[in-house]
């Protein structure tokens, strides 16, 4: 079992295109938003949908797949680990905290011929 201790697997679309960044070294960052949708049906009988967003943090040979095949509302399978950091507001002085999911692998989903995973 300890295998599973922080273990996220999402299904999820990216909501905006991700952000890539190349590191010092040639090492790449990928960053985006990912979108989960719960539908359920409440009381009165009625269908309802919630959305959860989540941060989407890839590195490496994971971030270059991210740059070259995924965009804006692409279907996505996660398999990481929540990570929390913490930084200060450079104006106001605050500190703030986000949590994130470190990808290990990504499914990027689709039609026939749009299937890639990234590991």
């Amino acid at each position: 079992m300890s295998s599973i201790k922080n273990y996220v697997h999402l299904l999820g679309n990216i909501g905006d295109d991700p952000k890539v960044t190349e590191l010092d070294g040639g090492k790449k960052v990928a960053r985006f938003a990912l979108a989960t949708n719960e539908n359920y049906t409440n009381k009165q009988g009625e269908k309802q949908q919630v959305t959860e967003w989540h941060t989407i943090v890839a590195w490496g040979k994971t971030a270059e797949i991210v740059e070259k095949f995924a965009h804006k509302g692409k279907q996505v399978a996660i398999v990481g680990k929540l990570k929390t950091r913490s930084y200060t507001e450079p104006k106001e002085g605050n500190e703030r905290y986000v949590t994130e999911v470190v990808a290990d692998e990504i499914l990027l989903l689709g039609g026939k011929n749009e299937t890639t995973a990234a590991k």
